[in-house]
């Protein structure tokens, strides 16, 4: 088995370093990435995100990624962490690490202090249900959305942590998941699918114009979220060594090729690239390079950000003009359609037989390319599976707990803002 963890640890053995002694310089990076990966949500998911909505709805975006920054949090430090990766068995680890009980500040984590790894992944535990908002903005009620979070967090992206990055199951089987196509991007995306399906299209979608009040936050938080994805990726080397680097080398090349791709796509369909679409191209190169950054090459993440940004394209649309699901801001296409090209994909690029194309081999047992490949499918089809059916028992039981999901149709009308806060976010 070769995961993120098992990488960062194995490159400290070859740096000299035993796994029981703190090492300043992973110890300082993995301290940075974890500023980067928070400043991934806030602000920018939250400015990129809030300005892709109407402006009556701009705060309730805001609002809403702050206060799953802090119940996720906060849960990550009562129970989550230990859950994620406390030893236990194949499916969930136990709750020996509950309130950091067994943590002090000189615990180690392979050879950082255990409390800035818990810290790192905190931070993954934060965007990832946050990213999910996008599938139901602008029409769920806050209450239902506090609710959902801190129940899907603990129900659905804890236990598939432990699965790949805990050594429970698909650990075990060699996984290539080095920093959240599956625990990330494809729980995120499937779990927005299903909040819009089970809360109905946005008043006037597909009939009027619903447009983005303000691309220039939108962009704006596009670049930070650009910048931070630098720690996301390069953080799960855990470790300040080529592994990092690399990670963060093939990460930008793929969010370079996802951005042009997408943008020279609009060119050729429409006459003119948009802004928007330049950024979504970005996301979606760097959400389907992001399962495999730690192992496949230069050449490989070229191929991954192409791919990303054609098929994310074709199946935004297909999702929106032909299904006509109400995805508002795009996340199972994006997120949910790269994480699992991206997953899948590490499973063909990681190979050493590609020439300029290759990368870095297999998973421990796994021999050729249609092994490596097949555990990568199992991963997608389990994750996806889960994550739905759950997702979906938790709307049901959130919607009985809050009286139903959806704002009534005079607050939407009015907006979240006022409705849920009694804010606005301009007065001009």
């Amino acid at each position: 088995m070769q995961s993120a963890w098992s990488i960062g640890l194995l490159s400290l053995i070859s740096f000299g370093t035993s796994a029981d002694e703190l090492n300043g310089a992973n110890t300082a990076w993995i301290l940075s990435s974890s500023a980067l990966v928070l400043f991934m949500t806030l602000p920018g998911l939250a400015l990129f995100y809030g300005g892709l909505v109407r402006s009556k709805n701009v705060l309730s975006i805001l609002m809403q990624c702050f206060a799953i920054a802090g119940i996720a949090s906060v849960l990550w430090f009562i129970v989550g962490y230990s859950i994620a990766f406390d030893e236990g068995n194949g499916f969930m680890g136990g709750f020996g690490k509950a309130m950091l009980a067994s943590v002090t500040k000189d615990s180690l984590s392979g050879d950082i202090p255990e409390s800035l790894f818990m810290l790192f992944q905190m931070t993954f535990a934060v965007i990832t249900p946050a990213l999910i908002i996008g599938g139901f903005a602008e029409r769920m009620k806050f209450s239902a959305v506090l609710i959902f979070s801190a129940l899907w967090l603990l129900v659905v992206y804890a236990p598939i942590t432990h699965w790949v990055w805990g050594g429970g199951w698909l650990a075990e089987m060699g996984l290539y998941d080095f920093a959240g196509g599956t625990v990330v991007h494809i729980t995120a995306g499937v779990a927005a699918l299903i909040a819009a399906v089970m809360v109905g299209p946005r008043k006037g979608f597909g009939t009027t114009a619903i447009i983005p009040h303000n691309m220039t936050m939108t962009v704006t938080g596009a670049g930070m979220l650009w910048v931070g994805w630098y720690g996301f990726n390069g953080g799960s080397a855990l470790a300040a060594n080529g592994d990092a680097s690399m990670a963060i080398l093939v990460t930008h090349i793929s969010a370079s090729m996802g951005a042009m791709t997408w943008a020279a796509i609009e060119w050729a369909k429409f006459g003119k690239p948009s802004a928007l679409g330049i950024v979504t191209g970005m996301v979606a190169g760097l959400g389907t390079i992001t399962p495999a950054s730690g192992f496949v090459g230069p050449g490989g993440a070229l191929v991954i950000g192409l791919l990303g940004g054609v098929i994310c394209f074709y199946a935004t649309v297909y999702i929106k003009q032909k299904l006509k699901i109400d995805d508002s801001l795009d996340v199972f296409p994006v997120h949910g359609v790269g994480g699992i090209l991206g997953t899948l994909l590490a499973g063909v690029f990681s190979s050493t037989e590609l020439g300029v194309f290759s990368g870095y081999g297999f998973a421990d047992g796994n021999e050729t390319m249609a092994d490596q490949f097949g555990v990568q499918v199992i991963g997608v089809l389990s994750t996806f599976a889960y994550t739905a059916v759950v997702s979906f028992i938790l709307f049901k039981v959130v919607s009985v707990m809050v009286g139903g999901l959806r704002v009534d149709e005079e607050q939407e009308v009015t907006g979240l803002d006022i409705s849920e806060h009694e804010e606005t976010g301009y007065s001009l």
